[in-house]
């Protein structure tokens, strides 16, 4: 996904002029195209995020179009007085790609795992959160994020993750997408946890449960009256997401569901990082299984909710 990525912000460049990049300590040889053929609108500014985000308002204000790369813990905890007072405050147009969605870095510890980025960005007035599912949903938003006003962080994955987005499926921003109907239960998604819905809702096919899947890449805007007409059949719905329960997807949908008003209750359960650091060192797949985000935990977590014992 950052391949796609950081490729399409190239192809982007090529086209607008007012297209810069901004990396921080990327690499060796990222971004090289762009350096080569572009140099005056490629800047590699080492470990100093704050400065970073700084000097990328600075240049939206003067005009620019500016995509900044990092780590997502760097670019959200590290400076986050910055995204608030430089990009938000001003409406700044810089693009956060954030790489390391989740626990993608896992093997090194907290320090880089982002799980909290999500809630904290979301609560910054004016921040636009993205977060697409694969490679191929990543080419169809990055077209959509040059002319879009105000500051975006999109969230990627570690990379190589499962394509499972429609390659005829469109993209716009504040829209969600329905990647599998169902008439009984509904899984909620948000980036690379789309495949992890989509194979529960499998598991759940075979116990005859007819379980939907609805991918949220927009977290802000929300699509919040699509939300509500999907919910609206459904008997229970699970949220699941590579972020902590608090404040996250899981929260947003939460307050859509309170406001709903539905004449018949609906079941409703979180499935998330729980609301502590991670206590263990391992791969992502490792921590996912820990935590009880993986296909299986999801399936047997909706038929518990409507009652169905395994």
């Amino acid at each position: 996904m950052r391949a796609a990525c950081l490729d399409m912000v190239y192809e982007l460049a090529k086209q607008d002029e007012r297209i810069v990049f901004i990396g921080s300590d990327l690499g060796v040889g990222a971004m090289a195209r762009f350096k080569a053929e572009m140099p005056s609108r490629f800047f590699m500014e080492g470990i100093s995020e704050a400065h970073v985000v700084g000097m990328a308002a600075g240049m939206a204000m003067e005009g620019r179009i500016v995509y900044v790369n990092t780590i997502a813990t760097f670019l959200t905890r590290r400076c986050y007085e910055q995204l608030a007072v430089d990009l938000c405050l001003h409406q700044a147009n810089v693009r956060l790609l954030a790489t390391g969605a989740g626990v993608a870095y896992a093997p090194l510890g907290p320090t880089h795992q982002a799980i909290e980025d999500l809630a904290i960005l979301r609560a910054l007035p004016g921040m636009t959160v993205l977060a697409p599912a694969d490679a191929t949903e990543m080419r169809r938003l990055l077209p959509r994020t040059v002319e879009h006003p105000g500051p975006i962080y999109i969230r990627q994955g570690k990379g190589g993750d499962p394509v499972v987005t429609p390659p005829d499926q469109d993209f716009a921003i504040g829209r969600l997408f329905l990647l599998r109907p169902g008439r009984d239960f509904l899984f909620i998604t948000t980036g690379t946890m789309a495949k992890t819905a989509l194979d529960a809702a499998r598991l759940l096919a075979e116990r005859g449960l007819d379980a939907g899947v609805v991918h949220v890449p927009s977290l802000k805007p929300l699509d919040t009256e699509g939300l509500r007409m999907l919910m609206e059949p459904v008997r229970g719905v699970i949220t699941l997401e590579e972020h902590t329960i608090l404040g996250g997807l899981g929260s947003a949908v939460a307050e859509v569901l309170a406001e709903a008003g539905f004449d018949s209750p609906k079941r409703f359960r979180r499935m998330g990082i729980p609301d502590a650091f991670a206590d263990q060192y391992g791969s992502q797949a490792t921590l996912l299984a820990h935590w009880g985000l993986t296909a299986e935990a999801s399936a047997l977590r909706a038929a518990a909710l409507l009652g169905i014992q395994p």
